[in-house]
């Protein structure tokens, strides 16, 4: 199993330093709204690299950068019509408050406030967290704000999926559908071959596009 998943993975320095701006709460230089952000485009299914991180950083240059939007508390209570020419889905705009807003209670700093609620967070209470909760929150979005908040697990999402189902596949095992099983399953792999969880994640979606991991924020 570990050489099979070593043929998956091009340039494991830059996976790992990948996985730990992810597990250190640093990607988009550490900023919860925008992290927020990236989650909330990203739960709708669009393409990460071609929608999420443009939208994200159109949002980041306009409303970030000018102090428009300096918090979570501020995020919270935005008025998003403001920003529809950038992204119109009011889907996303309502998760991305909604998180914000209960995180905002948690802490004034924005990064402690996630990390005190994924370092609480559960895979097996996920419905019943305050987060888990919102309306528009799934599984997989719960999954990778609990990754972004410093917790060492796998989102499901299809890509995750398939790669990991491919190997599972290849090493003469079943595949895994059910959402919660896969995951386990992932951190059974990742005890199996001295991999982070987060790493086996990160690694599915760069499997055939590596040249974009200097680009992942």
């Amino acid at each position: 199993m570990l050489e099979l998943i070593k043929s998956y993975i091009s340039d494991y320095d830059a996976l790992k330093e990948i996985a730990e701006r992810c597990l250190t709460t640093e990607r988009w230089n550490g900023n919860v709204p925008l992290i927020l952000l990236d989650a909330a485009i990203t739960s709708v299914g669009v393409n990460y690299f071609q929608v999420v991180v443009p939208k994200v950083r159109e949002f980041e240059k306009e409303f970030i950068k000018t102090g428009k939007v300096n918090s979570l508390s501020n995020l919270a209570n935005f008025n998003y019509e403001e920003a529809f020419h950038i992204w119109k889905n009011r889907r996303s705009w309502q998760v991305a408050k909604e998180i914000a807003k209960y995180l905002s209670t948690l802490s004034n700093n924005d990064k402690e406030a996630l990390r005190t609620w994924a370092k609480s967070s559960s895979l097996s209470n996920w419905k019943s967290d305050p987060i888990g909760k919102i309306k528009g929150v799934g599984l997989i979005t719960y999954q990778y704000l609990r990754m972004m908040g410093g917790i060492d697990t796998v989102m499901p999402d299809k890509i995750v999926k398939r790669v990991i189902n491919e190997i599972l596949i290849k090493a003469g095992e079943k595949p895994l559908y059910d959402d919660i099983a896969f995951i386990h399953k992932v951190e059974t792999l990742a005890k199996q071959t001295g991999y982070r969880e987060v790493e086996l994640c990160f690694m599915t979606w760069f499997k055939d596009n590596s040249e974009r991991m200097p680009h992942m924020p």
